[in-house]
Parts: C-alpha cells; sequence; structure tokens
C-alpha cells in the first residue's frame, strides 16, 4: 500500500504555488498596487476557467442517434440550417461558462488578447479554429454564436490575430509566421463574403445588420426595417475600414519574409480609401450627404432608399465612435524596404487626387517620426468627435466610455413609423427593451471590449500627431492632454470599476456590504458583462464575463501610473529600492549577464511548420494531429510531473524564452524609469508593423 507523505505533498503545493507567483509577478514587473495586482491575476483565472468542451455536430443534431427514435421533422427547418457543416469537438474559450456556455466570434477574438500574455498556443489555436473549414461556411463567413451561426459579428478576426502574434513576439521572442499567414489565407475569404454579401450596390457603405451591438439602434437590427429602404450602417462601415487595415498590417508583416504579399497589401490600401471616402461621399459631389454630421460633428446610422434619398438618424452611439478604430500609421523605413507598395501608394496618392484631398488628405502629410497616417477620421472630425466622446454629461463617465451619449437621457430619439413609435433614450443600467433576451443593453452602459480598441485608436493617432495636438479632457475642464494621456485616462477610469476606493469599495459591487467588507469576499471579484455607465455597477453575466479579461493588459499597460490612494502620480526615491530587487532578482537568474539577452533573433514559433503542413495545434478529431504529452518516455517514465522532464528541446525552448522574459521586464523597467510609460507614450511596437 503506498502511504502519501503530506509534508511531501505540502512542499510541492508550496513550490508549484511560488512558480505560479513567479510566472504572474513577470508578466508584469512593473510597480503597481497590490489590488491591481490581484485584480489582473484573478482576470487571467477567469479566462482559463471558462474554457470548456464544446461539442456539436450538425449532421448528428440534425439527424439523431441510430438507436433512438428520429427527432421532429421540423428540426431540418429550424436555425442554422445552412451550417451542416459545423462540427465542433474542441475546447473553447467561453464569454461566461455559466450564462453564455457556447462560443461568439467577436468574443473569442478579444479573448485571445489576455489570454495570448499566458498561454500564445492557446490563443492562436482559438483564431485558428474560427478560420477552419468545419467551422469557416464555405462562402467564407464565421460563425457568429450558436443561436445564429448565421448572424454577423463585427469584424476583429484579423486585428486579434495580428496583435495575438505581436504578443507572442514581443513577450516570448517568438514570431509565429505561419500561423500568421495560414489566417490569414483564410481571412481572405472571409472579406470577400462580407463585400460581396454586405455592400449591395457596391458603394463600400455597409449593411451589417446585428453586428454584436444588440439593442445599440431605433431598429432590430438584423431584420427588415419597417421605413422600407436599406440601413446603412456608420459603425458597419467602420468596422470593415478597421478590417481592412488591420489585413493590411498582417499583408505588410508577412511581406517583409514574402514580397508577394506586397500586391496584397496594395489592395488593402486602396480598399481602404474608398470605404473612407465612402463615409462622407457617394459621387463625390461638394453638397453630398452621407453618414458624417457637419452640423453635429457625428457619424449616424442613415436609411437609404436609393439614390439621393437618404435620411440620417441622430442618435449619438457607439455607432459614431467606431469609425475611431479605422485608423494605422505606416513607417516611412518600412516603405523604403518594400518597394513595390510604395510604388503603388505613391501612384495613388497622385493619381487619384480627387481622393487624397478629400477626407483623405492626412497620407500627403507626415507626422511624428515621418510617419504616415491612414485614417477615416479627419484631424478636424477628430476633435469634433472627441469633443463630444470625452464630455462627462455625454459618453465620458467616472468608469470608461458609454455606448450611448447621456444626452439622450432628457432627449430620446424617437421615429413613428406605420402608427408604430421606435424610440432610443438613455438607459445605463438594465435593458428597458426585450430585444435580444433583454439582458444585454448597449443603450447607455460601460463595455470593456468597444473601449479597449478606442484606447488603441487613440494611442496610434498619437503615434501619429505626437505630443503637440492636444484636447480638452474632460470636455469643459480646462485641461488639455495630448491623445496617449486621454487614453491613459480611460483605461485609468476603467480599472476603477475594480479597485478600492478610499473608502474601501469596489463600483462593480454598487455599496454591498458583504462584496465590500466581507473578509470572505472583499479580495474576490466578479467581472460583469458590462457595467452601469452612471454608477459602474456589474451587470449581466456576472461570474467571468471573457472580454471584460481586458481589463489584465489595461493593467499590464497602465497599471503603474493609476490613480489609487496607495499609488503616487510620478516615481519617487521610496521606490529605488523597488528598481533595484527588480534588477537583481534578473541578474541571479542570468538575465542581464548573458550577452543574448541584448536583442538577440528572434525565433520562429513551436509550432514551426510550413503552410501546407500540418498544423501543430490539436484539433483533436477533425482531421489535426493530436499529441499526447502523457505518453512515457523513452525510458518508460511518465513526464505528467514535470513539463520538461526529459525533453531536451523543451528545455532549450525554455531557456530561450526565459532570456527574452529577461530582456523583456529589462525594456518595461527602462522605459518606466525614463518616464515613458508615465507620459502616456506609446510602444510603438505594439500597434505598428515596424520596418
Amino acid at each position: 500500500m503506498t502511504y502519501l507523505d503530506e509534508e511531501v505533498f505540502d512542499d510541492i503545493i508550496e513550490k508549484r504555488r511560488d512558480e505560479a507567483d513567479e510566472f504572474y509577478y513577470r508578466l508584469s514587473p512593473l510597480p503597481m498596487t497590490d489590488d491591481l495586482r490581484n485584480i489582473q491575476r484573478q482576470a487571467f483565472s477567469g479566462m482559463m476557467w471558462t474554457k470548456q468542451h464544446y461539442y456539436f455536430i450538425w449532421d448528428q443534431w440534425a439527424n439523431g442517434d441510430p438507436a433512438t427514435p428520429p427527432p421532429p421533422p421540423d428540426r431540418l427547418g429550424v436555425r442554422n440550417s445552412q451550417w451542416k457543416h459545423m462540427h465542433c469537438d474542441d475546447i473553447l474559450s467561453m464569454p461566461d461558462s455559466w450564462e453564455y456556455p457556447f462560443f461568439a466570434a467577436w468574443d473569442s477574438a478579444f479573448h485571445c488578447i489576455p489570454l495570448a500574455m499566458i498561454d500564445p498556443d492557446f490563443a492562436k489555436k482559438q483564431l485558428d479554429l474560427f478560420t477552419r473549414e468545419w467551422y469557416c461556411h464555405p462562402n467564407g463567413q464565421l460563425p457568429a454564436y450558436e443561436w445564429n451561426f448565421g448572424d454577423v459579428n463585427p469584424p476583429v478576426h484579423a486585428w486579434a490575430t495580428f496583435r495575438t502574434f505581436k504578443i507572442e513576439r514581443k513577450m516570448y521572442g517568438r514570431q509565429d509566421l505561419d500561423f500568421l499567414e495560414r489566417v490569414f489565407q483564410k481571412l481572405l475569404l472571409n472579406f470577400t463574403w462580407w463585400v460581396n454579401r454586405k455592400d449591395a450596390d457596391g458603394k463600400n457603405v455597409f449593411e451589417g445588420g446585428f453586428l454584436g451591438l444588440d439593442n445599440i439602434g431605433l431598429f432590430n437590427r438584423s431584420e427588415p426595417l419597417p421605413t422600407g429602404g436599406v440601413l446603412e450602417q456608420a459603425d458597419s462601415t467602420g468596422w470593415m475600414a478597421f478590417y481592412c487595415l488591420s489585413m493590411l498590417n498582417i499583408a505588410l508583416e508577412l511581406a517583409k519574409h514574402r514580397r508577394i504579399y506586397e500586391d496584397i497589401a496594395s489592395k488593402f490600401f486602396e480598399h481602404f480609401i474608398f470605404i473612407s471616402d465612402a463615409m462622407t461621399f457617394r459621387t463625390g459631389h461638394k453638397d453630398e450627404k452621407s453618414l458624417w454630421n457637419e452640423e453635429d460633428g457625428f457619424y449616424y446610422d442613415a436609411i437609404s432608399w436609393g439614390g439621393p434619398w437618404i435620411q440620417q438618424l441622430p442618435v449619438r452611439s457607439l455607432v459614431g465612435l467606431i469609425p475611431l478604430y479605422a485608423t494605422t500609421t505606416l513607417e516611412p523605413e518600412l516603405l523604403n524596404k518594400l518597394p513595390s507598395f510604395r510604388k503603388r501608394v505613391e501612384w495613388f496618392v497622385k493619381n487619384r487626387e480627387d481622393l487624397a484631398e478629400r477626407n483623405m488628405a492626412s497620407i500627403r502629410r507626415r507626422g511624428k517620426g515621418n510617419r504616415l497616417l491612414l485614417s477615416i477620421v479627419s484631424k478636424d472630425r477628430l476633435q469634433q468627435i472627441l469633443k463630444r466622446m470625452l464630455d462627462e454629461d455625454e459618453f465620458f463617465s467616472d468608469h470608461g466610455i458609454r455606448s450611448l451619449s447621456k444626452y439622450h437621457k432628457d432627449h430620446p430619439f424617437s421615429m413613428e413609423v406605420n402608427g408604430q413609435e421606435f424610440k432610443v433614450g438613455y438607459v445605463p443600467g438594465d435593458s428597458d427593451s426585450g430585444l435580444f433576451g433583454g439582458n444585454s443593453n448597449w443603450r447607455g452602459p460601460i463595455w470593456l471590449c468597444v473601449n479597449f480598441l478606442l484606447v488603441e485608436s487613440l494611442q496610434r493617432y498619437y503615434l501619429f500627431y505626437g505630443p503637440e495636438f492636444q484636447v480638452e479632457c474632460p470636455t469643459g475642464s480646462g485641461d488639455y492632454m495630448h491623445l496617449g494621456k486621454v487614453a491613459e485616462e480611460i483605461q485609468h477610469r476603467l480599472q476603477h470599476l475594480f479597485a478600492r476606493t478610499d473608502d474601501g469599495r469596489r463600483s462593480i459591487n454598487d455599496k454591498n456590504d458583504v462584496l465590500d467588507f466581507d473578509e470572505h469576499w472583499k479580495d474576490y471579484l466578479w467581472f460583469h458583462e458590462f457595467f452601469d455607465g452612471d454608477t459602474g455597477r456589474g451587470l449581466g453575466a456576472t461570474h467571468q464575463c471573457g472580454w471584460t479579461g481586458l481589463i489584465a493588459r489595461m493593467i499590464h499597460d497602465t497599471g503603474v501610473t493609476c490613480r489609487l490612494p496607495q499609488t503616487p502620480r510620478t516615481p519617487s526615491v521610496g521606490m529605488a529600492h523597488y528598481f533595484d530587487d527588480i534588477f537583481h532578482r534578473n541578474l541571479e537568474t542570468g538575465g542581464t549577464k548573458s550577452p543574448n539577452v541584448r536583442r538577440h533573433h528572434l525565433r520562429r514559433s513551436s509550432t514551426g511548420r510550413s503552410i501546407g503542413a500540418r498544423s501543430d495545434f490539436d484539433v483533436s478529431i477533425n482531421g489535426d494531429h493530436d499529441d499526447d504529452d502523457d505518453d512515457p518516455d523513452e525510458d518508460g517514465r511518465s513526464t505528467i510531473n514535470s513539463v520538461f522532464q526529459g525533453d531536451s528541446g523543451k528545455v532549450k525552448e525554455k531557456q530561450e524564452a526565459d532570456l527574452h522574459m529577461h530582456q523583456y521586464i529589462s525594456d518595461q523597467l527602462t522605459r518606466y524609469k525614463d518616464g515613458a510609460l508615465l507620459d502616456g507614450k506609446s510602444d510603438e511596437e505594439e500597434f505598428e508593423t515596424k520596418a
């Protein structure tokens, strides 16, 4: 009989606990409060907790099991009947393992950002799966969500793919070009599906429908308009421009290694300009009216009945902020290394001067670092939009950007159609509409996913405009900030949702004494689906809503400067011991001693495969190889007790990753000591395709 040695068992548990502490500590080595570290770590933990096995095979669901009575005949005609190829048998990251135990395409894309920080291989597998033949429709559409695979979610897959690629490269020193190229090629099909199915008249003005924003509009955007005509959506068109630039960034990254991608990069560059131009113009006539409202300084949805007949719907919502997402900068060094792409850009600007001189004039101007700017929103329009977005009586709450302007609290917009009144008003908390089940609300609450993209967009604008371009933040306060600082301010306010205030409360708990002060509850957080636009109270799915885990990334980026009672605004002499401790720990593990730490060569990712070869992702029964990590080694010993036992390849890979992680930590500390983080400066490597 084998007895458990409790002392040995306790030692093993304690060692694993220390290893986990060290792992999470290294992800964010900069000085921040223990409370923020706790929030970040629980957000990461929640991302792990929401993994589930998802099993759905359409043929089995529709036809039943051989030994049981057949399902009712009408099952063949119900929802998802056009998705007969679906064969899901995988571990997936779910929005909420209790309330939403099924995938949603754009939720999964956002999940991959925090997941890439702790498990880039799993994040890449998630992104890869949705483009595979047993998920992606033969026509190129990605499945939206279980209730209706054929609905439309915002096209954020390309953005998440590129960000995951760059996070792994920066934090772990591996660049998986095979993953990037493989997903990119499949997304070409999806992009084409969008252009063919959602741009009805070929005007580059898109009618996306639902687009994940549930009840944000005056009408149910998944259904035909009661007014007749077509709803031309500012957010759908903005999403497509954003999609274009995400694909452009990937193509430019791949072109650095395979020049043939310069041609496809040129295609996305030109397509983006046409979409950008269509946001305001149709035929190019000077007085033509489309989605931009000059008087209000905002983008609106519009009903089009064909020809010149168009009616804007003046609802100030997230719909009018999404065009801000569509921006990126191009480095001159990158253009010089891609002569074919540069030549096409120069030709297009010269020969399509009509486009460049309208809302794309910024292409001709050089910004900070001699960069070029691609953006739907011109500088003048950016100022007008930000004036509203940063107004605390409109979008800017104490806890982030609202999904609908507070202006509509006293000024709801309504329209009567065939005797029926349709109305949109500001509702900061739970929904007052039964649309999409009622347990979701985009008419005032704060959602982290869309705030995250707004933050990134402002950081990209900052890379171009630099510290000289400043806006009033908040509007009417008399305080002016450059856009890097504005992005930081938004992140701080989002962190204030979770962080303790001076009186020990957390906004998400809505002054609940048990959750705020009871020793069994006060340090354990829920990551809600969305938050009250006035109070920050947590709403919707409450246990662990996946994309709310994005707060972990925000804490990583700006937790060091977050204005909390325990955190100074600027470095102080008292922090000197902290830096000494960090650098000492780095030296102890060999971080800065090794000559290889200094910008050592980036390794190909461990997925080491060519495009035509088998994927290394263990995609179970659906066609790819599934490696069994628990097989005995050649000496007959099980390796389950140690990740690297008896595997020299993995030991070497871990050593190389450690070297890169030490360099990463040193770089972060250096940026902090130099004041770059404290001045709100963006990390260019995160947002640009570098030369």
